[in-house]
């Protein structure tokens, strides 16, 4: 096990932070933490940059577990990276996760293996350079992760994979790979409806930027997926596997297969919810729902 095990077995993933007002922002986190929940994740789409948020969300909480889910390798070099999550790393001792990925940019003639690969090489010879200055508190991270090689990479270059929608058949395979002692964060998304027309309306609409993205519709296929599924907003399968609805325990339940198919910890993203409004009430089931 790696020292991971600190975030718990549930987390909470969301957007929201990447455009809301700071004050919000603030508020949000910290009654995440009153709930009990000990990690949130986020991503880095072009909202907020991913390591001043997290060290905005580390100064805001006390105990919570800041993940970032991903920072994008194209947004920042690697000394950036390194400097940053080196000071965070010394400031909030066994907070923050440095999680890395490309997400879905690519560049021509480039690949997301070679290019990961690189990465951590400038920033391997950058710690070797300019020792950390708190080794006792050192930078943590892992690597968004899907296929074979690069949760090989993953195993080999970090603590361990993030994965982001996939299914719990590749939860089980991801841990076939990473072995028993590398770290498995899967992030999963969830809506409180429990009608499946409406259910399945709303997680076709969140799905469409991935079912027409060419990364994530090769991801797709690898997971089992053949094309007539992908296509025409998603068969009710896929739409099914990816999107856990449905009333508290039955997403509970759910979400609870990742466990037992290997992760070591859920990230939860609720869905569903009108633009401008917060999630905080379905954070709040959730807490009932999975929390110690």
């Amino acid at each position: 096990m790696t020292n991971l095990e600190t975030l718990g077995t549930f987390g909470i993933y969301t957007f929201d932070f990447e455009h809301q007002p700071a004050a919000q922002v603030r508020d949000s986190v910290q009654e995440l933490e009153e709930m009990g929940w000990r990690a949130v994740w986020f991503p880095e789409v072009g909202g907020r940059e991913a390591l001043t948020l997290a060290a905005f969300l580390l100064a805001a909480t006390e105990r919570l577990h800041v993940v970032n889910g991903i920072a994008q390798i194209w947004a920042r070099g690697a000394l950036a990276t390194h400097g940053a999550s080196v000071l965070l790393a010394d400031a909030h001792p066994g907070r923050h996760v440095l999680g890395l990925g490309f997400g879905g940019l690519r560049r021509p003639g480039v690949k997301p293996l070679a290019a990961m690969a690189e990465y951590l090489d400038e920033l391997d010879a950058l710690a070797d350079k300019s020792p950390d200055p708190a080794p006792g508190n050192p930078v943590r991270r892992v690597l968004a992760a899907y296929g074979p090689k690069m949760l090989a990479l993953a195993r080999d270059r970090s603590l361990g994979a993030h994965t982001y929608h996939v299914n719990t058949a590749h939860t089980a395979g991801a841990r076939e790979i990473l072995g028993p002692d590398a770290f498995l964060g899967v992030e999963h998304a969830v809506l409180f409806e429990p009608d499946p027309a409406k259910a399945r309306a709303t997680a076709r609409e969140h799905l469409t930027p991935y079912l027409n993205s060419p990364y994530n519709v090769a991801k797709f296929r690898r997971l089992g997926y053949p094309d007539e599924e992908i296509g025409d907003g998603g068969s009710d399968r896929l739409v099914d596997d990816l999107v856990f609805w449905g009333h508290t325990d039955t997403i509970a339940d759910k979400l609870r297969a990742h466990v037992a198919a290997g992760a070591d910890h859920v990230a939860v993203q609720v869905i569903g919810t009108e633009p401008g409004t917060t999630s905080l009430p379905q954070w709040r089931r959730l807490a009932e729902a999975l929390l110690p």
